[in-house]
């Protein structure tokens, strides 16, 4: 049996020892004796490697197979790691998280890995010049998308098509070509396009003009006979290509589309088949992440070999990452067979599956043991906890604790307060986690700031005395 050992602070180690008295013997059909070592700190999260180093004598005790330290603490692990002879590794950063840190090391999700490919279209193309098709192509490139999809719009000219093409091509990327007007398609494929979209039992004489993959949908949405007679053709060609029975927006026959996909799987078990989910992403005033989990869960069910996506609105200016982050994980739960919980918060943007990780009583123990005049400040489900050593006060209102915490002469403090139960109040109000002096979590939302534990955290702008 694995023995672990925990370092932590004075003001954790209660709550430490109850939680792993609660998940020790059957953690996850991998149960471990431990140990707790407080190191002689009051606050867990300011460890360091070089403090761990000073404060616990190796060697640690002879069944130590590893040790685990807070999820905050900076410094070089490898080296612990050598010194100590055993492996030493981050736990998360909130003791209560321990459970769930368990769960996933036993759970060895691989989020690498995906089977749906990403066509992120340019849906402007024509009025953009070359150097914001290439702007725009990174940024979706970055957000996860495997093939650019260069966009025409109806009755607006594209004399730089093919340009656009060769420069995307010469970047590095894949690149399709979509347009409701054939000669543009038979300009693009011979640009160089790798896939043109769209093509119907009518038009297929363009794939005879050029080698580019198509895209084959109906005539129209409802007529499944002329989808399969264009697969059929193609099939009978040789000729590589997806099939699209067309996703309909809401509620212009959205869950008769889903059928059709359903449908087209049955018939064919092996054809490629592609999605486009921008008719109910875009055209949804709703958040688009769970519209795209919801999307990529059937897409990963139905084996979707790739998916269309567009950023046109402004509330889906995420959309691409949201669909690389969403098939991942549906993958992952399909290869696995486990529903998709627990594998990847990214997705849940708004709200956490456990906001409140101490109850109101828990903080007002920690409060009772503070000695000194700074401020915490935590969240449970009855408000806004602020505490020093000279009071514990909560309210939902940031406004209703001004008067208690006397910092109307310290503008640093003020603002620095200010900043913490805005985050706070949002995060009670939304049933989200928050953790003192951390940006709230959004999810895939928006960009993580990375950030180097191998380093002192820089003081912040409160701190730094006027030039």
């Amino acid at each position: 049996m694995e023995h672990i050992v925990f370092l932590t602070g004075r003001l954790a180690q209660l709550s430490l020892h109850q939680v792993l008295e609660s998940i020790a013997p059957a953690a996850v059909g991998s149960p471990f004796t431990w140990e707790i070592r407080e190191i002689g700190l009051q606050v867990a999260g300011l460890m360091t490697a070089d403090m761990i180093r000073r404060r616990v004598a190796a060697p640690l005790s002879e069944r130590t197979s590893r040790m685990i330290v807070p999820g905050r603490c900076r410094g070089d692990l490898d080296a612990l790691s050598a010194h100590y002879g055993v492996r030493v590794e981050r736990g998360p950063e909130e003791v209560k998280d321990l459970p769930q840190f368990f769960g996933r090391e036993a759970r060895h999700m691989d989020l690498s890995r995906y089977e749906t490919e990403i066509f992120a279209e340019i849906v402007d193309a024509p009025r953009l010049d070359l150097d914001g098709i290439a702007a725009r192509a990174r940024e979706y490139k970055r957000q996860g998308a495997d093939v650019i999809d260069v966009g025409c719009l109806p009755e607006t000219a594209f004399p730089h098509l093919e340009d656009a093409v060769a420069m995307l091509k010469e970047q590095g990327y894949r690149v399709s070509v979509d347009s409701m007007h054939d000669e543009e398609l038979v300009r693009g494929g011979r640009a160089g396009a790798d896939y043109v979209m769209s093509l119907n039992v009518d038009t297929l004489w363009i794939a005879d003009e050029i080698a580019s993959t198509p895209i084959l949908v109906p005539r129209e949405p409802a007529d499944a006979a002329s989808l399969d007679a264009a697969i059929e053709a193609m099939t009978k060609r040789g000729r590589p290509f997806l099939a699209d029975p067309i996703l309909d927006p809401i509620p212009f026959g959205l869950a008769a589309s889903i059928a059709r996909y359903v449908s087209l799987r049955e018939r064919y078990r092996d054809v490629p088949i592609m999605m486009g989910v921008g008719n109910v992403t875009e055209l949804t005033e709703a958040d688009t992440s769970g519209i795209n989990a919801v999307l990529f869960g059937m897409a990963a069910e139905l084996r979707i070999a790739a998916v269309l996506t567009t950023s046109v609105s402004l509330h889906a200016r995420r959309a691409v990452r949201e669909a690389d982050v969403a098939r991942r994980v549906m993958h992952a739960a399909r290869e696995t067979q486990t529903l998709p919980k627990g594998i990847s918060a990214d997705l849940s943007a708004l709200h956490a599956k456990r906001p409140f990780p101490y109850s109101a009583e828990e903080i007002a123990a920690l409060a009772d043991a503070i000695r000194d005049p700074n401020y915490r400040v935590q969240i449970s489900a009855e408000g806004i906890h602020v505490y020093n050593r000279d009071g514990h006060h909560v309210a939902i209102d940031p406004f209703a604790l001004y008067p208690e915490l006397k910092v109307e002469s310290d503008g640093g403090h003020a603002f620095y307060l200010g900043v913490q139960l805005a985050r706070a109040e949002i995060a009670w109000q939304l049933g989200k986690r928050f953790d003192q002096d951390q940006p709230l979590d959004w999810g895939c939302e928006v960009e993580r700031p990375e950030e180097d534990l191998m380093t002192w955290h820089a003081p912040g702008s409160t701190k730094k005395r006027n030039q």
